[in-house]
């Protein structure tokens, strides 16, 4: 993703001390953010909170336990213990009746303990960290719709989880897999899926960078200017490149070392490059070498000021569908043309061995006339194409989260009495898209060309104006 959503969510809510918590000037609140304040241990008196407490966080801390009695904290839905000293995911967790969201990002973890899960939980984070195994029990978590496990030891997924048919994003990069388990190809939701890293994928990822040549920049041709962005893999900069005797305004961006909620980096960067052209990617123009500190970075184009993301990421209430602006809509041929545009950008994609695996509004960028550029490939993979059946079950994966995107464009579109024989067809599309029998669903060829025969059908009668 390119803001995961736990952290805007926390750069909108205060930060907290422990001396206001100890002094009872935190009394009643909903969310306590005790980041960074130098815990070794639980403070007590966030007890005191008990009555009303609902998100807790404690990342980037020294903590190594919870107490046995963490329960008090009857309330509370959600909980981070990023960045600190965890061996194991405390048991206590699953005794919480009301918990749906743990996250113990980068700690020092071995083992998921079975009776640390608890029964409602939606969304757990254990990216990087140390683990080799999961416990079958986790295929009893019935209500999990994400799963973040990239960064670990992993080599398998428990049999079990063929249960959880909630799931919907999961995260494995990054790890020891030497294949992908046959039963998480016929999960009925799974939508948003990452795997790069492992070697089943590493011959993949050479077949794929192998069908692109790209030009090398040198670090020394380029003046960067302002920072446009910064992700989670990477900082975005304007810049200039000079060439000969000119100089031209692009965008740089220079990738971080660090693993992500995603993958590594790396496999993000090879992704960008074995994308290749389409006129729904952001072109690339270059990959750089003689950075001074043997950094790694791409040179892509400059995208015009009139492109826009289409929405922001999920919420922790939505967990895994974008949010979009009250004020945002579409007319119908708007919505067909964006979804005309991503359909023919996912095929693309899969044509040269790339599956997005986040494709998401809030990767899209979208002007007012229904022109899209899909980024952010962060959770990319690659899909052995040799294996027919594989890439096209990796596929229909994908379509899934077209589907997602499909159902949001047109519950925010405009029609009339004259449109609804279309936007009929179109829900007819969509339900084939989403249905839970996975060999059933359409492949994107399909896809693409049922929108452009309605686009048509729909020019015939109405003009386009947005």
């Amino acid at each position: 993703m390119q803001q995961a959503a736990w952290v805007w969510f926390w750069y909108s809510c205060a930060m907290h001390t422990l001396s206001a918590l100890r002094a009872g000037e935190l009394a009643g609140i909903e969310r306590l953010d005790l980041a960074s304040c130098g815990l070794t241990h639980f403070p007590e008196e966030i007890f005191d909170l008990a009555d009303t407490l609902e998100i807790l966080n404690l990342s980037g801390n020294a903590l190594t336990s919870l107490p046995d009695d963490f329960t008090k904290l009857h309330k509370l839905r959600v909980i981070f213990c990023s960045d600190n000293r965890f061996s194991h995911v405390p048991e206590v967790l699953g005794q919480c009746t009301n918990l749906e969201m743990v996250g113990f990002k980068a700690n020092q973890i071995r083992s998921l303990p079975a009776a640390s899960l608890p029964n409602k939980l939606r969304w757990l984070i254990l990216t990087d960290n140390q683990l080799a195994e999961l416990p079958a029990s986790l295929g009893s978590c019935t209500c999990l719709q994400k799963l973040m496990l990239a960064g670990n030891q992993l080599q398998s997924l428990p049999e079990e989880m063929a249960a959880c048919t909630n799931l919907e994003l999961l995260r494995i990069a990054a790890n020891r897999f030497t294949e992908l388990p046959a039963w998480l190809l016929a999960l009925p939701r799974l939508a948003w899926l990452a795997y790069a890293g492992n070697p089943f994928s590493h011959a993949s990822e050479i077949a794929a960078m192998e069908k692109h040549s790209i030009a090398h920049i040198d670090w020394h041709a380029l003046e960067l200017q302002q920072k446009l962005g910064e992700g989670a893999s990477g900082v975005i900069y304007r810049a200039k490149l000079q060439a000969a005797h000119n100089s031209s305004p692009v965008a740089v961006k220079m990738f971080k070392g660090a693993l992500t909620s995603d993958g590594l980096p790396r496999s993000e960067k090879a992704a960008c490059i074995a994308a290749g052209t389409h006129t729904g990617l952001i072109p690339v123009a270059g990959k750089i070498i003689g950075h001074p500190e043997g950094a790694s970075g791409l040179v892509m184009s400059l995208i015009e000021p009139g492109f826009v993301n289409l929405a922001n990421p999920p919420s922790l209430e939505s967990c895994t569908r974008d949010l979009y602006a009250a004020a945002t809509g579409f007319s119908l041929p708007t919505a067909l043309n964006l979804a005309i545009g991503i359909a023919s950008v996912a095929e693309h994609l899969h044509a040269q061995g790339v599956m997005h695996g986040d494709l998401y509004a809030h990767n899209i960028l979208w002007d007012r006339q229904g022109n899209c550029l899909l980024g952010d490939f962060g959770a990319a993979s690659f899909i052995p194409q040799q294996d027919t059946h594989l890439a096209a079950a990796l596929q229909r994966i994908e379509v899934r989260a077209f589907a997602c995107l499909l159902e949001e464009l047109l519950d925010r579109c405009d029609t009339s009495h004259e449109t609804q024989h279309i936007v009929a067809a179109l829900r007819i599309l969509l339900r084939r898209c989403a249905q839970p029998e996975v060999e059933a669903r359409p492949l994107f060829g399909e896809i693409r060309h049922t929108l452009e025969s309605l686009l048509t059908t729909l020019q015939n009668k109405t003009p386009i104006n947005t």
